[in-house]
């Protein structure tokens, strides 16, 4: 079952003394966050009064965080989207909702499931993890299919993966 909210960042620090918080994105980018009218912490909803890209940082003003104290205290949070206010192309899914998946090859042959995925400059990579771990860079070439809805995700391998 697919989770009501998801998470999509971590607030780590302060930006200016008027309680403006810094998330770190974990969207592909953080402008996708800018859209967002309400962020939830904890599962409570907390209102965006304004949200700009700074770097690869989001800067927030939320309602009720009015000074740097406040905003010290969300250090360390996770902010959450409701999964209904996203609109994702056709397509395309959140990581949360395939990790956990089973992860095949071309034949059917189970290799394992999809246990985390890394960031990295040169894009994304999955970590598979059954008899052994695999490392797979998250491109066309390799991921041949995600079925998001079944929980399989069919990939091909090459020497020496």
């Amino acid at each position: 079952m697919k989770k009501e909210f998801l998470e999509v960042g971590e607030i780590v620090g302060t930006h200016g003394v008027r309680g403006e918080v810094k998330l770190r994105a974990w969207a592909d980018s953080p402008e996708f966050l800018r859209r967002f009218k309400t962020l939830y912490l904890g599962g409570e909803a907390k209102r965006v009064r304004a949200a700009r890209v700074h770097k690869d940082m989001v800067i927030l003003a939320l309602e009720g965080v009015e000074d740097v104290n406040a905003a010290m205290a969300l250090k360390g949070k996770v902010l959450c989207i409701r999964r209904e206010d996203a609109k994702l192309p056709k397509g395309d899914f959140f990581v949360q909702d395939i990790l956990g998946a089973d992860v095949v090859d071309e034949q059917g042959n189970k290799l394992g499931q999809l246990a985390d995925t890394l960031e990295l400059p040169q894009g994304r990579i999955y970590v598979v993890r059954g008899e052994r771990e695999i490392l797979i860079p998250a491109v066309p070439a390799f991921i041949l299919h995600t079925d998001v809805d079944a929980g399989v995700i069919t990939v091909r391998l090459i020497e020496g993966m």
